[in-house]
């Protein structure tokens, strides 16, 4: 299906809007408030707040002033405040939902919205720096895509409603906060918003394989754990009473280093890193508490269990070695999900027809983690099909690099791809008999 030329160009905007006001996730209330604002203009039923969350199972979820500041920098820079009132303490996100009124399957389709914690190039050479989309939000910059995630989001959104009367069953469309540290997606599957999905496509734009090159069965993503560690000790005189102190500085350097030399398992690839560890007050004073955030990974889910249980194995021992004590609290999982094999040629065949495909591929991608994973899981759990596309694109920067940009003619071949899904999903679904 070719979008046409008007579309396309609200594709970039919507994108460059979405950059210059980039959101980290849990407080993606301006992003959602835009959403929202363009599905209901569209026709399209939009859930938002709380409704799109279970509470219970929420990730890594910032802290009340965060969230707070965040909800009014939102208003700030145009956001509805009732829309962003109602998203409460961090309910971000939204799943849309097209009903047609005619018998079809329910297909689903997620899209991720949130930022990384970056700051953005300010080189004359950075393409949103030299345009004037550069994100105006200290320490939030989409350095992986999801402006365009979101962007895509919203065209297929339009694609849809204007052909609404060519379709059948009913379309969601999964605008996915908090997806950088795998956090967003447990709490939509946990909600029920899945259980009845019979086609679900994760999308995801990725520099590594070039613009023109897709690969609709993306198998590569690692399972993964994210966790904090605070140690608490006893602060002291570091010069005039040091025997009186509990060193927790001591006990998470310690904890550090062990973790890195957890042995890898040899049944697949693991990973394990320790990004940040603060600590301390001053140079003499026994550090009373520090605080590390870490995470693992597992080519499977049995992989990343053991790096995670080592890693708790080595923390409780490294707190008992210095007389401190402990806390780890999880921020954020993920599992593996390969792709159903059986819906695979239909996905490929509607992506190598675009216009500008150089080549599909059925398996490979990247190694990292994803938490649209949980939404695949469960999908298939209920007898669905599922798998993630990765979309090829050319950038200078690499993810997570404050020189990261989107290649803007990516947009239209995924918004393209998937109105194409959706119209052809009810023959396919009949021809192998679902």
């Amino acid at each position: 299906m070719k979008i046409s030329n008007d579309l396309e160009r609200q594709l970039i905007e919507w994108r460059r809007d979405f950059h210059k006001y980039a959101e980290p996730g849990w407080t993606e209330f301006r992003t959602t408030a835009k959403i929202v604002e363009v599905l209901q203009g569209l026709g399209w039923e939009a859930v938002y707040g709380p409704d799109v969350h279970d509470a219970e199972t929420r990730m890594g979820v910032p802290d009340s002033e965060t969230l707070v500041a965040a909800r009014e920098r939102a208003v700030q820079h145009g956001a509805n405040r009732e829309l962003v009132e109602a998203m409460g303490d961090g309910f971000t996100g939204a799943v849309a939902i097209l009903k047609t009124g005619r018998p079809g399957p329910v297909l689903g389709f997620r899209f991720d919205i949130d930022s990384n914690d970056l700051n953005e190039s300010t080189s004359p050479e950075h393409r949103p720096t030299a345009e004037g989309f550069a994100s105006v939000n200290q320490g939030a910059m989409h350095g992986c895509g999801h402006d365009g995630h979101a962007a895509m989001g919203l065209g297929l959104a339009t694609v849809l409603a204007e052909h609404i009367d060519e379709l059948t069953g009913t379309i969601k469309i999964f605008f996915q906060p908090a997806e950088e540290g795998v956090r967003g997606a447990h709490s939509m599957v946990a909600a029920g918003w899945m259980d009845d999905v019979d086609i679900f496509v994760a999308t995801h734009l990725h520099s590594r394989l070039g613009l023109g090159n897709i690969c609709v069965g993306s198998d590569r993503y690692l399972a993964s754990t994210k966790f904090d560690v605070t140690f608490t000790g006893v602060g002291a005189h570091a010069g005039g009473d040091p025997q009186s102190g509990k060193n927790a500085m001591l006990a998470a350097c310690a904890a550090t280093t062990n973790m890195f030399a957890i042995a890898r398992h040899s049944s697949g690839a693991s990973r394990m890193n320790v990004g940040t560890l603060t600590s301390g007050e001053g140079r003499n004073v026994v550090p009373r508490s520090a605080f590390l955030q870490a995470e693992c990974r597992g080519e499977n889910s049995e992989i990343n269990d053991y790096m995670f249980n080592r890693a708790k194995q080595v923390v409780s021992g490294a707190a008992e070695m210095f007389d401190v004590q402990y806390d780890i609290r999880l921020t954020g999982r993920a599992e593996t999900a390969p792709p159903s094999p059986e819906l695979l040629p239909f996905v490929h065949e509607e992506f190598a027809a675009l216009h500008g495909v150089n080549q599909v591929t059925d398996s490979g991608g990247t190694t990292g983690s994803e938490d649209a994973t949980a939404m695949m899981n469960r999908v298939k759990e209920r007898g669905g099909l599922a798998t993630y596309v990765s979309l090829g694109m050319d950038t200078q920067g690499g993810h997570h690099t404050e020189s990261f940009d989107v290649s803007e003619e990516a947009l239209r071949m995924g918004v393209e791809a998937e109105a194409q899904i959706v119209f052809d999903a009810p023959a396919f679904l009949e021809s192998i008999g679902r």
